[in-house]
């Protein structure tokens, strides 16, 4: 429970069920703001109560309408610092453009940078968001950032699995390796990684994914990403992993955003369910695939902000977690 009483919690459109749940654990009220439309497409945000030296802390997630929220979230920061906000903490679940964080090959923007000179510039002093997809864009920011993780919650959830100390962690690429071989590691189990790759010989060649590390056969493949969107990366791999002979295939996915996805295809799959956090809504997305699973994060969210704004650690939320620590999972 939060103790104080110079705290505003704002919200944007993007997510308003996570933003009330966290409300709801800090037993802080929303400051009602109406983010609205012209009829041009301008966005225009009225706050209905004075943020003035209060600690502001605005909730929006990078999903959906990625740039209508981006946008939404600017203004907000704008309009909070005009009206002499004490200090404004952009709290963003899911960070958007984050998979465009290097430059790949010529003439490529590093639009994550670009993203972060406009949250600074929009006057943003501090950023809290979850699972970046690449941790370097924390050094984007000329101001501090705390990247929450939601891998405490997928152990807790790993742990229910029926049989998982005979589990094996699967990353569907070598950018997943670090990420698997941690959880792999608490969990004392082994892991595995899978290569993707197409026929060069052939243009019209289908992709396929290769086995690269590790036996999955007779397990229980448990396939970990920080991402799914148009869902094809994951299709690949679980058919993978039931050709090398899985026992049962679970997936474990940090942010469902599924913008191009089948979700029809994704109910096909050979896979036992598909478990993502609330980093995005989830309620559309689970109505079309009953494999679909959500881990609520709000309670991680609700600390991380009360410790902020009682100058206390957000490591120690992290540090000494075993999957049985402090942190309820909750299925949403």
């Amino acid at each position: 429970m939060y103790h104080g009483n110079s705290i505003r919690l704002l919200a944007g459109n993007s997510h308003p069920e996570l933003a009330h749940s966290v409300a709801e654990r800090l037993g802080v009220p929303l400051t009602p703001c109406m983010p609205q439309k012209f009829s041009n497409g301008e966005i225009n945000v009225k706050i209905a109560e004075s943020v003035r030296e209060e600690d502001v802390f605005i909730i929006q997630s990078g999903c959906s309408d990625v740039n209508d929220n981006l946008m939404e979230l600017l203004i907000l920061i704008s309009a909070c610092k005009t009206a002499s906000a004490r200090r404004i903490t952009a709290v963003i679940p899911c960070f958007p453009y984050a998979r465009m964080d290097k430059k790949d090959k010529s003439r490529a923007p590093i639009t994550a940078k670009l993203v972060a000179n406009m949250l600074v510039c929009a006057g943003c002093d501090h950023i809290i968001t979850m699972d970046l997809h690449a941790s370097q864009i924390q050094g984007f920011f000329d101001i501090p950032v705390d990247n929450l993780f939601s891998e405490p919650l997928m152990i807790t959830y790993i742990k229910r699995i029926d049989g998982w100390q005979n589990s094996i962690i699967v990353s569907p690429d070598a950018g997943g390796a670090k990420r698997v071989a941690a959880i792999a590691d608490k969990l004392g189990v082994e892991f595995a990684l899978i290569h993707r790759q197409r026929d060069r010989r052939s243009k019209n060649a289908p992709e396929r994914m290769e086995l690269l590390v590790g036996d999955v056969r007779d397990k229980a493949a448990i396939l970990v990403d920080d991402m799914i969107d148009t869902g094809h990366t994951l299709t690949l791999a679980a058919r993978t992993l039931h050709d090398k002979g899985a026992k049962t295939i679970h997936v474990l996915i940090s942010h469902g955003l599924f913008a191009e996805a089948d979700m029809a295809a994704l109910e096909q799959l050979p896979i036992e369910e598909l478990v993502v956090t609330n980093t995005a809504p989830q309620k559309e997305h689970k109505e079309k695939c009953s494999k679909i699973r959500a881990i609520d994060i709000s309670a991680i969210i609700a600390e991380s902000i009360r410790r902020t704004h009682n100058g206390e650690s957000i490591s120690l939320l992290f540090g000494d977690w075993t999957g049985g620590g402090h942190l309820d999972m909750v299925l949403l």
